[in-house]
C-alpha cells in the first residue's frame, strides 16, 4: 500500500502544480493595469513557497 500512497501523493502534487501554472498563465495574460491593481505577481510569489510533504 505504501507504493499506492506514494503514487497518490505524487499525482496530487502534480495536479496542484499544473493548477498553479494555469492560474499564473491566466493572470499573466491580464492587462498590465489590472495586474497592478491586484498586486500580481509581487504579492503572490512572496506567499507561495514549495514545501514537499512530510514523510511519515
Amino acid at each position: 500500500m505504501r507504493m499506492f500512497n506514494d503514487v497518490t501523493r505524487f499525482a496530487a502534487m502534480y495536479l496542484a502544480h499544473r493548477a498553479r501554472l494555469r492560474t499564473e498563465r491566466m493572470l499573466g495574460a491580464l492587462p498590465t493595469d489590472i495586474r497592478k491593481d491586484i498586486g500580481w505577481p509581487d504579492s503572490v510569489h512572496e506567499r507561495i513557497s514549495f514545501q514537499p510533504p512530510v514523510q511519515n
